[in-house]
């Protein structure tokens, strides 16, 4: 069973977490602040800290030199949202943001929990105490890329047969160019075949030439692209799409080591290492009759999976300021910045199309920057359809997910003083809650009535601009 430790100074918060993580089979500590949390608990006893930034004393950015190894999980509000940037570039493994509720607090967990185990796991196969050393021209220290850098290490010496395996955009031929620059055969060509982007009725020739007239349109000899790989590295990506009769082919060459250019009587011998990467399960394809099987195993021998950007963690923002500056740079602009809004963006978008979106993204924003100093989120251009949204609370329950006004044909509407009629959002139902309220209603009781705690009501009123209403001096009424 994992151990968390819990440091908030909000009790409603701080017990309310505690139950979630206990009712999800997790063994929980808490502490109200970051010398209670060191004085009451050995850190190195738990597998993850979840942590409030702001606390009495010292914040709980503390925690993360603290704890050495121990991931710490940071949590924040809107109005804290560059703090909790800075915080994961201080070695946070992930923050999460105020209010939240129980599905999105779960999966931020145990996606910690889960980086620390396959860090653990990754100390035990590599060398003691050795950390594996990032590879040229790729991007990342969260524990997973470290894993992937270390795979990286140990296959390039080799010949042995990589296939990578990864969404579209992860950076698969990046890992490829970098295998064969590790390799004994980094002075000898490199060739990349997309084999998605090549008609079938043209795949076997491109890959393994041709005899002159063996087809209409064959008007001279050609060299294929594997000959033209020998002693060097073959990259085939997108495999899965290649047809079964250049699958037979690709197999002789892997288990005879020689290629027999269309039309031809004669074989000739080359040593090619390959590289193969695909988004598809090859293992699926090859029982269904779609992939030879045996090519699948000739192919399979060490295999390094690519993990999507949106489970990259801190490596999110990280690249994104890195492709800031490249585009910068490129494009004469000055130096430019992510404000609060972007990085938020950037760090709850999901990222279907990777790393290749995001650097799209970063180029747009750069282009159309017409400010000296920020990008704003709305230059991103992302799908909100893509963002994890991160929804307002209903009751006390801090973690709760509200819902906002429901149009009841024919009923009154619940909500207080609000025209059934209007389409409102929530950001819209809270002001105007506030505003229509405050007079008559205590912050306390405003808190009550709108689900959340008096610290998030707080919080609310800075994002929106919204002052508290001050009693005049004849009133003997006093804010709570």
């Amino acid at each position: 069973m994992s151990r968390i430790l819990i440091v908030e100074d909000e009790a409603v918060i701080r017990t309310a977490l505690r139950k979630l993580l206990e009712r999800n089979k997790y063994e929980v500590a808490v502490a109200a602040s970051v010398k209670e949390a060191t004085d009451k608990h050995k850190l190195s006893d738990f597998d993850l800290i979840i942590s409030d930034l702001r606390l009495p004393g010292a914040p709980g950015t503390d925690l993360i030199k603290l704890a050495g190894d121990i991931p710490v999980l940071i949590m924040t509000s809107y109005a804290s949202l560059r703090s909790a940037v800075d915080s994961m570039r201080m070695g946070a493994i992930d923050y999460v943001a105020k209010p939240f509720d129980h599905d999105k607090m779960i999966a931020a967990v145990k996606q910690a929990i889960g980086k620390t185990e396959s860090a653990g796991k990754q100390k035990k196969t590599s060398s003691a105490g050795s950390a594996a050393s990032l590879v040229s021209g790729m991007i990342g220290s969260s524990a997973v890329m470290k894993d992937i850098y270390n795979r990286i290490h140990k296959v390039a010496p080799t010949s042995a047969t990589v296939l990578i395996h990864g969404e579209t955009g992860t950076g698969k031929e990046l890992v490829a160019k970098a295998i064969h620059n590790e390799s004994p055969r980094a002075g000898k060509p490199m060739i990349s075949v997309n084999c998605a982007a090549i008609p079938d009725t043209l795949i076997e020739s491109e890959l393994f030439g041709h005899e002159k007239g063996a087809f209409t349109g064959a008007a001279s000899t050609r060299e294929g692209l594997v000959a033209a790989a020998d002693g060097g590295t073959l990259f085939l990506d997108e495999i899965g799409e290649l047809p079964l009769e250049a699958q037979a082919r690709l197999l002789r060459v892997l288990q005879e080591g020689e290629v027999r250019p269309i039309g031809s009587v004669e074989s000739r011998k080359v040593d090619v290492r390959l590289i193969a990467a695909t988004h598809r399960n090859l293992a699926r394809l090859s029982q269904e009759g779609r992939f030879r099987e045996d090519l699948y195993y000739r192919i399979n021998v060490v295999q390094l999976c690519l993990p999507p950007l949106r489970n990259r963690g801190r490596d999110i923002v990280a690249l994104a300021e890195h492709l800031l500056k490249r585009y910068c740079v490129q494009f004469g602009k000055p130096d430019l910045r992510l404000s609060p809004e972007a990085i938020q963006a950037i760090t709850t978008y999901d990222w279907p199309g990777n790393v290749r979106e995001m650097e799209n993204a970063m180029q747009r924003a750069v282009i159309l920057c017409e400010d000296d100093a920020e990008i704003s989120h709305e230059l991103l251009s992302l799908d909100l359809d893509m963002v994890r949204l991160i929804e307002e609370p209903e009751s006390d329950d801090p973690f709760a997910q509200v819902k906002p006004p429901v149009k009841e044909v024919g009923k009154t509407p619940r909500r207080h003083g609000l025209d059934p009629g209007e389409d409102l959002s929530l950001e819209d139902y809270f002001q105007r809650f506030v505003l229509e309220h405050q007079d008559s209603m205590s912050e306390t009781e405003l808190a009550r009535k709108l689900g959340v705690s008096r610290k998030c009501l707080w919080e609310r009123r800075q994002r929106l601009g919204i002052p508290r209403k001050k009693a005049s001096s004849g009133s003997a009424k006093i804010l709570s």
